[in-house]
């Protein structure tokens, strides 16, 4: 069947746009604006349709959840939590116990903020322990000395552990991010793509409930697997418990505009959860149940957060005055290019369906596949072409360019679309190889402690995993969802 102009149009739009993203010739987000505009000028489809996506409920989503991520950045909730976690006496002063704690630090706060503000903020806390635990072991190999016990063997820390915190950094807070729908862009714009072509809405509640456990086995893996290739070489780092007793006392009690903002992201996080945790005891047919999903969906509730960090008070001016719990000249710092790029992704998403290209390139696709193709093998075959993309192309490219051709490749060999998109927006938040993959990665490796061949080696084994737990979590999902 022969393409439509629109679609041959588009065809060559997409190349384009795609060729952009992988070289960044331009920013990501100019590049998805002026898809959006050729697409106009070349008549694939009209302006009122081409921008719609712009207006989407969950670019609200977006805004309001990363306003409520900057009030915890600014009033440095962030690293309070950090902190707290670090200082559990359990941890100690243990390198494993370190690392694990390292972990799910960095998950746990990049499944509410970004995950590149957590890899920033963390990477200045390990970068001070590391120093730390430095100066520690220069200062007992002076005491020994004064002792007169020149050759009493000081075990040294293993340099690779330093390298092994800092890759736990950037990994964990990627994978953190697939915890919750607000955990990382393409979360959201796979979530559309499924809303848009497939009618099916993925509640706050559902995706928790997927993409935790999800996580957690990567946490778990990742931890198990950079304690094996990056060994401390020691049994106590010595002076971290000294370095972190410190810091949390240099946090001081709790400041008005903390206590604030927690209010907001409390009653956000209620109204996210609250349709799903009622749902499980009213059904979901249930009127509140319903009410709820339709006056209070998660862009409503995201905003009703974000207009509440500039109700709630802040802290005290140092004119005198009170300010409120976000001002808006911090608001405006968020970061306002991923909403531009997920319009212009989402609208070019759309086209392709609309235009029938889509479903062309997931004809084209099965030429290519076995004649018994399975369905493990087609969310295996979503999973890793999601994961491939990532690591050459920003999370959100990969998300924006997958989730569409998943979608096709099910409908044009019978599969179920939503498994396999939902396996591709997993996926597409993975790539853990090298350092042009997430900003994540880039950030560590710019600390100078992480050889590249150190993170490809790590990367590529939790590329592996991460292909693997996600198809099999697919698996799990396609025997308990039903789907219209």
């Amino acid at each position: 069947m022969p393409l439509s102009y629109e679609a041959q149009a588009l065809a060559a739009i997409l190349l384009a746009v795609v060729a952009l993203w992988i070289t960044e010739a331009l920013p990501l987000p100019v590049t998805a604006l002026l898809g959006a505009v050729a697409c106009v000028i070349a008549g694939v489809a009209p302006a009122k349709e081409v921008f719609r996506p712009f207006a989407e409920p969950l670019v609200f989503l977006f805004i309001g959840s990363f306003m409520l991520a900057e009030a915890i950045r600014v009033h440095g909730l962030d690293r309070r939590l950090a902190y707290s976690v670090l200082a559990i006496p359990w941890v100690g002063e243990r390198p494993q116990r370190l690392l694990a704690a390292v972990a799910v630090v960095c998950a746990v706060i990049s499944a509410c903020i970004s995950n590149t503000a957590t890899t920033a903020m963390m990477v200045a806390i390990i970068m001070g322990i590391l120093v730390a635990i430095e100066e520690a072991a220069t200062q007992e190999t002076a005491r020994q000395a004064q002792r007169q016990q020149p050759h009493t063997f000081i075990p040294a820390l293993d340099p690779r552990f330093g390298t092994g915190l800092l890759l736990c950094v950037a990994f964990a807070s990627s994978i953190g991010g697939l915890a919750t729908p607000i955990g990382t862009p393409p979360n959201l714009i796979g979530l559309a793509f499924i809303k848009n072509e497939l009618g099916i809405n993925v509640s706050f509640f559902a995706w928790c409930s997927i993409g935790v456990p999800v996580a957690a086995l990567l946490i778990g893996f990742t931890v198990i697997l950079l304690n094996w290739l990056f060994p401390a070489g020691v049994t106590r780092l010595v002076g971290v418990a000294h370095f972190i007793k410190n810091q949390r006392t240099l946090c001081g009690t709790w400041t008005l505009g903390q206590r604030s903002t927690a209010v907001a992201f409390g009653v956000t996080i209620t109204l996210w959860v609250l349709p799903g945790i009622l749902s499980l005891f009213l059904g979901q047919q249930h009127g509140v149940v319903s009410w709820l999903a339709l006056r209070l969906p998660e862009g409503v509730a995201a905003l009703v957060g974000a207009i509440l960090l500039f109700v709630l008070p802040g802290n005290a001016r140092p004119g005198g005055g009170r300010e409120r719990a976000l001002e808006w000249p911090d608001a405006a710092r968020i970061d306002w290019g991923i909403i531009l790029l997920y319009g212009g992704g989402m609208a070019l998403g759309e086209l392709a369906f609309s235009t029938g290209l889509a479903s062309a390139i997931g004809r084209s696709f099965t030429s290519w596949l076995p004649a018994d193709t399975s369905g493990i093998t087609l969310v295996a075959a979503a999973a890793i072409v999601a994961v491939v993309t990532s690591e050459f192309t920003s999370n959100t490219a990969s998300a924006t360019m997958v989730v569409p051709v998943a979608i096709a490749l099910a409908q044009a060999t019978g599969g179920n679309p939503f498994i396999l998109a939902l396996a591709a927006t997993f996926a597409a938040s993975l790539g853990f190889m090298m350092p042009v993959s997430t900003p994540c990665n880039a950030i560590v490796y710019g600390t100078g402690r992480v050889p590249l061949n150190a993170m490809m080696k790590s990367g590529a084994i939790l590329d592996l995993a991460g292909a693997i737990v996600i198809t099999v979590a697919m698996l799990g999902v396609s025997r308990f969802w039903s789907t219209p």
